[in-house]
């Protein structure tokens, strides 16, 4: 049989494609190809958001080729939708493909066959929007949780952001589709599916009629038989008390958020046309935080952005210092071309972005252990995976709050929500106990 491998970098949207690029490919006769076998196809699902993003997808693209001599390698998505001068200069890349393409890939090889294969650089331009590319859910390392793609494409045009450029603008799956498909995941045995997208709280507004993700959540809340619903990243403007609530009060919507806020200085988040300012984003927080005592509230920086001074920085770290965050995602500004910030004046030296990233992810893990240790002597719900850790052997699980949680049971509670009383935290996991003390 015919052997493929695919090979993802970035957000959860390229996994919920790659799975998508995959089952097609399985449904066809092709198979995945094992860790020691030479693959006859490689695709590369590429990222971009970053440099260092944009440095990874070349050394994906490269170790394909290096492991697989002979095969057809296909690279794909952000960093092939923006930069194919860049890919055109390694050698062994039989074929770029745009992100809009990307759902014609498996009609791609039938069509051509490895000597026919023709080399297209791309158009190096913004994405054509067109209309919403269906990608099937992905799932993910655990066959209880799968990662469902409703959103595509962002109308933001943050200064220092390329997504835009190489996703196009905001477009969504329907209501009867996104229904129809959590109803089949649940069918098939998952327990929790994440709603994933680019630019997730624009959902909806580009159909006919018109709806919110408030209005699609309360849907899902009312009519589907899945488990638990969670959100990926959302921005803080887009938030909404409709969707806390639900959080608060519904039992599937998860009670976990992860909230951008990129900077906590008002000067900075206005040159990077962030849509709010340090005020409303605390609010938010509080906000959230009243409402859900146990949330678990994720938040993303990005430290350096051009002008950013040790005072702004300062109004960053001392905001999120004094907020009821549960852990941190911390990037380093990446000037990226095409974006207005390539261009701005007063870039921050690298030395200096370097060590306020290593401060603020100080800082995160800080939070982290807080937010991990008021959970001790509490009870949660969790969902047990279908693997075991590999370092302890014993179940473990995530709750509806995001918190990992290892206990000893028989494999028979897998893919099983239980309750759990938490009787130690250590690191990023908590241990606990089934009500029975056994499993």
């Amino acid at each position: 049989m015919p052997k493929f491998i695919t090979a993802t970098l970035g957000c959860k949207v390229n996994q919920c494609e790659s799975e998508s690029i995959a089952k097609s490919l399985v449904s066809s006769g092709w198979t995945h190809a094992g860790d020691e076998t030479v693959a006859g196809l490689c695709i590369i699902n590429t990222c971009t958001v970053t440099r260092r993003a944009s440095m990874q997808s070349r050394q994906a693209i490269r170790q394909a080729i290096r492991s697989n001599p002979g095969a057809v390698i296909i690279v794909t998505g952000c960093y092939a939708q923006t930069e194919p001068d860049e890919l055109r200069k390694i050698e062994g890349i039989n074929r770029i493909i745009e992100n809009k393409e990307k759902e014609k890939i498996f009609e791609i090889i039938t069509n051509e066959t490895a000597h026919s294969f023709s080399f297209s650089p791309g158009s190096g331009c913004p994405a054509d929007s067109g209309g919403f590319v269906h990608a099937p859910a992905a799932r993910s390392r655990s066959r209880t949780r799968a990662f469902l793609k409703i959103q595509d494409g962002c109308d933001a045009f943050c200064t220092y952001c390329i997504v835009p450029y190489a996703r196009g603008r905001s477009r969504s799956i329907s209501v009867e589709s996104v229904i129809e498909s959590i109803n089949n995941l649940r069918k098939a045995g998952y327990r929790e599916v994440v709603l994933s997208g680019i630019h997730l709280g624009k959902y909806g507004q580009d159909l006919s009629p018109e709806t919110t993700l408030t209005a699609l959540l309360e849907l899902i809340n009312d009519s589907c038989v899945i488990d638990r619903v969670r959100l990926s990243s959302i921005e803080p403007n887009e938030l909404t008390p409709g969707i806390i609530k639900l959080a608060a009060e519904s039992g599937k919507i998860c009670r976990h958020f992860h909230v951008p806020l990129q900077s906590g200085d008002d000067g900075i988040l206005k040159k990077m046309h962030r849509p709010y300012s340090r005020e409303y984003f605390k609010d938010l927080i509080i906000r959230i935080k009243e409402s859900i005592p146990d949330v678990a509230i994720g938040v993303d920086i990005l430290a350096g952005f051009p002008g950013e001074t040790d005072e702004a920085f300062r109004n960053t770290y001392s905001l999120i210092e004094e907020l009821p965050v549960s852990y941190l995602h911390v990037f380093p500004f990446s000037p990226r071309k095409k974006t207005p910030a390539f261009g701005f004046p007063e870039q921050v030296p690298s030395n200096i972005i370097k060590a306020r990233c290593t401060e603020m992810r100080k800082l995160g893990a800080s939070k982290k252990a807080d937010f991990y240790q008021k959970a001790a002597g509490t009870e949660v719900d969790i969902l047990i995976e279908d693997k075991r850790d590999e370092n302890s052997g014993m179940l473990k699980g995530i709750s509806s709050n995001y918190l990992s949680v290892l206990i000893k049971g028989e494999d028979s509670i897998r893919n099983r929500i239980v309750k759990v009383h938490i009787n130690k935290v250590s690191g990023s996991y908590a241990t606990g106990q089934t009500e029975d003390g056994k499993k």
